[in-house]
């Protein structure tokens, strides 16, 4: 389930001994008791906010951001994971109030799974550090997931080509969202907004396997695989300080992302991957045997053996290839069906505030 809507103005988790010091403290961190929220709020009471923040040396940015969020959304536990950060990010987050946490592992990817996998909440604000989006439109985004129902809410970029610097980026964006259409299905009209909400039923389902800024298309697939309902709400998209460059590298994480699409294409759909790999070779195999079975039906004879040889060897490579994509998909099948299993079994966020249906 997917639409688009206007645009505004701009409980305790186990110890695990076992763990690293860092990934401990997170754990511990995150296990506090549920905030309650006012009866005003529009927010269900006993319901577990919680921002996170993925950095890389946004020290002018960050502060700003997290106060725009804790005005936003006051009764919320704010998260800042570092991603390394050579400039001061860290001990600015500190100093504005957030818990900070680092990912040694360079790339978003790799800060989101981190990011998911040690801090627990009902619903989970992600957003980007540089303060390209509108920390205001939090509440809204956080009340659209829970009385419509679904997992994750995406607040697509409204004014993403409004930057000449991101001229590029912004063609890329359309080209990767079509493509990714054609491949997944058209659920989403932006796979690479950063700013989302979700329940925690879809953080704590994602396996988040990407590594580089690749990581919203894997949610976005995994969303669009298991039928998990979303929406998307346009929302305005700022720039970025002066002095702070985009991370986005245009042809190296283009070519990622392209990658990214063809592995996710081959793992939840192989059939059509081997498929399309079997059609073609197929094809070749045809185009060359057409000019010799041409030849045999004329003169009974076949002058050219290497080539007929050949057409012989790809026709069963092809062969092989749509019996492999037809044995993988019964595979991803089984694998779908497993996550899907696992998402069902956790409660729909604020399902214990709703009170009880209806007769």
């Amino acid at each position: 389930m997917t639409s688009t809507a206007a645009s505004p103005a701009f409980g305790q988790t186990p110890a695990l001994p076992a763990e690293a010091p860092a990934r401990a403290a997170a754990r511990a961190a995150s296990a506090v008791p549920a905030a309650t929220f006012p009866s005003g709020s529009g927010l269900p009471e006993r319901l577990s906010v919680a921002v996170v923040l993925p950095c890389f040396n946004e020290e002018k940015s960050i502060a700003s951001v997290i106060a725009d969020f804790r005005a936003a959304l006051p009764h919320a536990r704010l998260y800042v994971f570092d991603n390394g950060s050579t400039d001061g990010t860290r001990a600015v987050a500190e100093r504005a109030g957030a818990a900070v946490f680092g990912e040694p592992r360079r790339g978003k990817g790799n800060v989101v799974r981190r990011m998911f996998a040690d801090v627990d909440a009902d619903v989970y604000v992600m957003a980007d550090g540089d303060g390209t989006y509108d920390a205001s439109a939090a509440p809204m985004l956080v009340r659209t997931l829970i009385d419509e129902r679904v997992d994750m809410v995406v607040g697509t970029r409204s004014g993403v080509t409004d930057d000449a610097g991101r001229a590029g980026h912004a063609f890329g964006n359309r080209l990767f969202n079509v493509l990714y259409g054609g491949m997944f299905g058209f659920d989403f009209s932006d796979i690479f907004s950063g700013y989302r909400v979700m329940s925690r039923r879809f953080v704590k389902s994602f396996p988040a396997l990407s590594a580089g800024f690749e990581i919203e298309t894997e949610m976005s697939v995994h969303a669009s695989q298991l039928r998990i309902p979303t929406l998307e709400v346009s929302l305005p998209y700022g720039r970025r300080l002066e002095g702070a460059p985009s991370k986005l590298k245009t042809y190296r994480d283009g070519f990622r992302i392209l990658r990214t699409f063809l592995f996710l294409l081959k793992e939840t759909s192989p059939v059509t991957f081997y498929g399309a790999l079997a059609g073609l070779t197929a094809l070749v195999a045809i185009i060359l045997a057409a000019p010799l079975v041409q030849t045999y039906l004329a003169t009974g004879l076949v002058p050219r053996f290497p080539t007929a040889i050949l057409a012989t060897g790809l026709m069963i490579i092809a062969a092989l290839l749509a019996t492999c994509g037809l044995i993988l998909d019964s595979l991803a099948f089984s694998r779908r069906e497993q996550k899907r299993i696992l998402y069902l079994s956790m409660p729909a966020v604020g399902a214990d505030a709703r009170g009880p249906e209806p007769k």
